[in-house]
């Protein structure tokens, strides 16, 4: 007997997650094409592109779904696949006619091929040929894989992975991305079946082209959902499978290999010269590290070169002498290969080493901008292991100088604390600091100054009114103060509250609403402090007058009680 569906929502549900099933009834509406066959289902969704979905059900009352989006090519279970699946499920009782029709429909046609001629047979697929482009390529490369002419299947492979068809612009947009996918695939699938037809010497060769030119242009597509990168992996793969199966020269191998990874074309088919141990042998991978150290040699600031001699030397046991002095050819400017090296040292048990090259990063680090953070954090955390809490203070108050801001103010404010340095001369010192890296006039244009966010961050509201009032506060700040003093100096924080609202007066939109009836509320609790109430009835009956045609602005102040 023909089943019916043999799942429900909640197995839907189950398997896509209740996220992507409440999105899939969105899509209700776009299921088009659907055919229900004796073993799957397939269907057509219309989303932000064109979708294929097709989904299965196991023997054991199991469901399986493939679609072709990016987020179903990742092996999910999208929201693409759940609204087929509730289409389904919404004409369940036709399912077993229709489930029945299409098994009959097999039935008959196999009988009727299985009664035709091969010369019938001959004829029908070539019917097909003329009418299919994409069928008559994919069989034409197979011909030409299966025949002796190397050079044919050369020139149709890279004729596949040309972006030119499809580079309106000169460049493959997003939305050709797909198409141009499904083209670089076929190129995939011929190299493996040149491989498979006993052809891996030819599919090597051919590989190691195809490589190349995808990695030429894939700088010139738009790979947002990942399509030409998933592409690109399976070239690599069925280079190395070609390399296994046909066994070619180590050396030669590893000169291309090397070469390759060391051409910016690599990034798009991310090759690992380690999958390759067993292809290169011990001869082969001597080879390459000879050319990648030679190679780093001749220019140690090449970023490419330095990562795979660094690769090989880790492959070899990781000579930290070695390392260090592949890093040290070239220093970052702001100490972060420095601290690189300390770490290395400090993993191989070389503490007073890695101290050392971390504090060279700080004497050597250039001045505009202070060394790294992660670098002085290192030096600190040694320093203050150590118990010297003094040096701690010396270090976070010279990257105080080199970049005032909060952060390293209360880094400087944490380690004289717990020195016991900090009220007095120290403190004093890291504000006229934070002052001196401002100007009075600066905090409007320029985000605020530190100093302020720091008097606030200490709770010196005093001197933070003052900072600001001199002109070291931007429209945030002063706002901030004005929340914090509101109860202690409600007069004060009422005309900034005040003069907040009036920009917003001429604005529309809901954060423009919803900062006005903030605001509004700040007023009122500083009129209720002051003991004028009425007062704050008349300027909300005034603005709201000045505001009325705002009907979405009054809905907001209505809903705040205002």
């Amino acid at each position: 007997m023909t089943r019916s569906p043999g799942f429900d929502e909640t197995d839907l549900r189950r398997l896509a997650g209740a996220r992507s099933f409440e999105r899939g009834r969105g899509y209700l509406s776009a299921v088009t094409r659907l055919d229900i066959g004796a073993e799957s289902i397939t269907a057509t969704v219309d989303g932000s592109d064109t979708y294929e979905v097709e989904l299965t059900e196991d023997g054991d009352g199991g469901l399986s779904a493939w679609c072709d989006c990016p987020y179903g090519q990742e092996g999910n279970f999208c929201k693409h696949c759940v609204a087929v699946g509730l289409t389904v499920l919404a004409q369940a009782g036709a399912v077993p006619r229709q489930r029945s029709a299409a098994a009959s429909r097999t039935r008959a046609l196999d009988t009727w091929l299985d009664s035709r001629t091969r010369e019938e047979l001959l004829a029908l697929v070539r019917e097909q040929l003329a009418e299919d482009r994409g069928l008559r390529r994919r069989l034409e490369l197979r011909a030409a894989a299966a025949g002796e002419d190397a050079g044919v299947v050369r020139e149709r492979i890279l004729s596949l992975l040309d972006t030119r068809p499809f580079a309106r612009y000169g460049y493959v947009e997003r939305a050709d991305a797909r198409a141009y996918r499904r083209q670089a695939a076929e190129a995939v699938a011929a190299l493996r079946a040149l491989t498979a037809g006993g052809r891996s010497a030819d599919a090597v060769r051919v590989a190691r082209e195809a490589l190349t030119e995808l990695g030429r242009s894939y700088g010139e597509i738009d790979d947002s959902d990942g399509l030409i990168g998933d592409v690109a992996t399976e070239l690599a793969a069925t280079h190395l499978e070609a390399c296994r199966t046909a066994r070619p020269d180590p050396a030669e191998t590893a000169e291309w290999l090397v070469h390759h990874l060391l051409d910016d074309v690599h990034h798009a088919t991310d090759i690992d010269l380690s999958d390759y141990q067993d292809v290169l042998g011990e001869p082969g991978l001597a080879r390459a590290r000879d050319i990648a150290v030679a190679a780093w040699r001749a220019d140690p600031k090449g970023w490419a070169k330095k990562h795979l001699v660094e690769r090989f030397l880790r492959a070899d046991g990781g000579d930290v002498d070695a390392l260090v002095a592949v890093h040290a050819a070239d220093l970052a400017p702001n100490g972060r290969t420095h601290l690189v090296i300390a770490k290395e040292l400090g993993a191989a048990g070389r503490a007073a080493e890695a101290l050392e090259w971390a504090e060279r990063g700080l004497r050597e680090v250039v001045p505009d901008g202070g060394p790294d953070d992660e670098l002085v954090a290192f030096v600190c955390e040694r320093y203050a292991r150590a118990g010297r809490l003094a040096d701690v203070v010396t270090v976070r108050r010279d990257l105080l100088r080199a970049r005032p801001s909060l952060a390293t103010y209360q880094h400087v404010r944490t380690a004289a604390t717990a020195a016991g340095t900090w009220e007095g001369a120290e403190r004093a010192d890291a504000l006229k600091t934070l002052k001196a890296a401002a100007h009075p006039g600066e905090g409007r244009w320029c985000g605020g100054s530190a100093l302020v966010d720091a008097l606030l961050d200490d709770g010196d509201l005093d001197a933070a009114w003052q900072a600001a009032a001199d002109g070291y506060a931007d429209q945030r700040q002063w706002l901030a103060l004005a929340d914090a003093v509101r109860d202690q100096r409600p007069a004060d924080a009422l005309t900034v509250y005040l003069r907040g609202i009036e920009p917003l007066r001429s604005r529309t939109g809901d954060g423009a609403y919803a900062r006005m009836a903030e605001l509004l509320l700040g007023v009122r609790a500083c009129h209720r402090a002051l003991g004028t109430e009425a007062e704050f009835a008349t300027y909300l009956a005034a603005l709201r007058a000045d505001q009325k045609r705002k009907r979405k602005l009054m809905a907001v102040l209505d809903q705040h009680g205002l």
